[in-house]
């Protein structure tokens, strides 16, 4: 699967759960396009909390999930659905958690917005990599 395949399918997913039961509009009033992207924007600052405060518990990259594989899962005994997400209500024993699994939250928010877009993921990450690679060692000498 492509990448933008995958934020097609994000965005499906996204519109089959009610994320876009309200039409999202974007006239071209300014003003309207940038209530939209903040939306965006804090859904996604939310996913990278979520992130941070796994690692301030001192929790693993990934863990409780059943829904990768049943191998290394201490709930695999007692999911029903392992494979599936939710197999003890919708955030049950196999929901995946973890920093590595918000992160992954954050990028799918992005990949849904720029999916329902419109924009060609691909070629955007493409031109904007080879860009980086021209630039100055720590982009001219920024601290972060």
């Amino acid at each position: 699967m492509t990448v933008n395949e995958f934020a097609k399918a994000i965005h499906e997913n996204a519109v089959a759960h009610g994320w876009y039961d309200t039409p999202v509009d974007f006239p071209e009033v300014a003003v309207m396009v940038h209530a939209e992207i903040s939306e965006v924007a804090v859904m996604v600052h939310a996913e990278i909390s979520e992130a941070v405060e796994e690692w301030r518990g001192g929790n693993p990259l990934v863990y409780g999930t059943c829904a990768l594989a049943a191998e290394g899962c201490k709930y695999s005994g007692v999911c029903d659905r392992v494979g599936e997400p939710g197999g003890d209500g919708e955030d049950g024993p196999c929901k995946p958690e973890g920093v590595a699994v918000e992160l992954c939250d954050a990028v799918m928010r992005i990949f849904d917005y720029l999916a329902y877009m419109g924009v060609d993921i691909e070629a955007v990450l493409e031109a904007k990599y080879a860009y980086n690679v021209g630039r100055q060692y720590r982009h001219g000498g920024k601290k972060i």
